[in-house]
């Protein structure tokens, strides 16, 4: 039950590859094997979205649409989906919608990042939320670059079509679209090479368990929207690669009352929703994660394996008190997920292990709950710091708490001395707060690197202590926001 090809739809058929190098990119197998250029090569590592095309899946019955980065996507994943790249827009030589506003507003200059654009607003047009805010336009187009700096009339292009229900060759065709989709998913295991070198994509945990304890010096991947920089960036001759986004049940999303178990191939717009529900802070610290791409392509479970100090995920998990299950073979475990990072990374994973799912409790009605990011920019840029606090309280007083950062030391780190320092104060004592604010210097001693210099970080990391009693007590955020600001962000839901 093994298959040694990847099997997509492309324009209204399904398309068999097979023999090709499992470090081969979505973009290389477009612009070197299709020869279709319109997929710009621009920045290499999932950044400018001149490589920008649309995937679609089966979800709830209809084909969805999804920007990725093909610069950064290996060929082997889209196994199983429709690709649609901009030479494929246009129906009996008229262009698409979306292409005639750009022209209309003039949203084409050099035209170099333009293929891109038009791919992200195809999939807003038939997947954005109506009425459609110019807030969830710039959203969308957060990961795509005009180079030219023609913002202006590309939303202006965008407010008028994307407005309107989708009215295209692909909704026309969406229920065919989708019988064909449908009829590629065999549930079988895929193999593509031998044991020396190989594309994998196994169809069940049992074959990935079994496979991965073969192969322990296999390069897991999810979405790929980090290691695709090993292969386009550090140029790492990576020959063994187990693609995992065909192990079925992997991708749950199982929601309780208490808690929220996550998939480790859950991408991060799929747990988007779930994860603002828990906290309005979650909601916009998903929203601020990468681009529109990244999130429909990275995955929880690869943020928290891939071990990133930087990774936004990871401290405000650790701060509301997940649980990791990993699995090796027929064995489970569970850890808590602060104990899952040892040092700069290095995970506590063994040979053939791999991270299964994750459990986050969900707030009790005690608890207070402020988590924010510090970046250069606000879209679409790496956390200079990201701190994240959980307050349980009796009354006004602290009873419990917990701290942790990300981009402060070589992991995301509980705050030990700070969490002592706040036990027992209170809310309505700011004078008190000075201990606990001088102790988050006794937690981290960060590093100066191009994003933030140690000094700066130990201000922030400082400040945000403060920022987040002095909300918690007040229950305000207007003045001490610009972005996020929780009573807009609840207000909205």
């Amino acid at each position: 039950m093994v298959r040694d090809t990847i099997r997509f739809w492309r324009n209204g058929q399904a398309v068999e590859v097979s023999g090709f190098h499992p470090r081969t990119t979505l973009l290389d197998y477009l612009r070197l094997q299709e020869r279709r250029v319109g997929t710009k090569e621009g920045c290499g590592e999932g950044d400018c979205g001149a490589c920008t095309v649309a995937l679609g899946r089966v979800r709830g019955g209809r084909v969805r649409y999804e920007p990725v980065n093909a610069c950064i996507l290996l060929l082997g994943q889209i196994d199983g989906a429709e690709l649609v790249t901009v030479e494929d827009l246009t129906a009996n030589g008229d262009l698409h919608p979306v292409q005639s506003a750009m022209v209309a507003h003039h949203g084409s200059q050099c035209g170099f990042c333009t293929p891109g654009i038009v791919m992200s607003l195809f999939t807003l047009y038939h997947e954005g939320e109506r009425p459609l805010s110019r807030e969830s336009v710039n959203d969308a187009l957060a990961g795509n670059l005009c180079r030219c700096t023609g913002y202006r009339p590309i939303v202006d292009a965008t407010l008028q079509t994307c407005s309107q229900q989708a009215d295209d060759v692909f909704s026309a065709n969406n229920e065919k679209t989708a019988h064909g989709l449908m009829s590629l998913a065999d549930g079988r295991d895929v193999f593509i090479g031998n044991e020396t070198r190989f594309f994998a994509a196994p169809a069940s945990e049992d074959s990935l368990a079994a496979l991965y304890a073969r192969h322990p010096d296999a390069t897991l991947v999810a979405g790929c929207t980090d290691v695709g920089l090993w292969i386009t960036k550090a140029m790492m001759e990576i020959e063994k690669v187990i693609w995992l986004g065909r192990v079925a049940r992997l991708d749950l999303i199982e929601d309780s009352s208490d808690k929220l178990a996550i998939g480790a191939t859950v991408t991060h717009a799929e747990i988007h929703p779930s994860l603002a529900r828990i906290d309005p802070d979650l909601g916009e610290i998903m929203r601020r994660f990468g681009s529109v791409q990244v999130r429909a392509s990275g995955t929880v479970g690869g943020s928290i394996a891939n071990g990133s100090p930087i990774g936004d995920l990871a401290p405000a998990l650790i701060a509301l008190g997940a649980i990791l299950e990993l699995r090796q073979g027929d064995t489970t475990r569970t850890l808590p997920l602060e104990d899952f990072f040892i040092a700069y990374r290095r995970q506590d994973r063994k040979p053939g292990e791999f991270v299964r799912r994750l459990t986050v409790p969900k707030l009790q009605a005690d608890e207070a709950f402020r988590a924010y990011k510090i970046s250069k920019r606000f879209d679409e840029d790496i956390s200079s710091a990201l701190g994240a606090f959980k307050f349980t309280l009796d009354g006004r007083r602290i009873a419990d708490v917990r701290v942790a950062f990300g981009g402060m030391a070589g992991t995301p780190k509980r705050a030990a001395e700070t969490e002592r320092a706040l036990i027992d104060l209170s809310l309505d004592e700011p004078s008190s707060w000075g201990e606990a604010m001088a102790a988050i210097a006794r937690d981290y001693q960060p590093l100066d690197d191009h994003r933030a210099s140690s000094a700066y970080r130990s201000t922030i990391a400082r400040n945000l202590v403060f920022k987040a009693l002095s909300e918690t007590a007040s229950g305000e955020t207007r003045a001490t926001r610009i972005v996020g600001q929780r009573d807009a962000l609840q207000a909205a839901e």
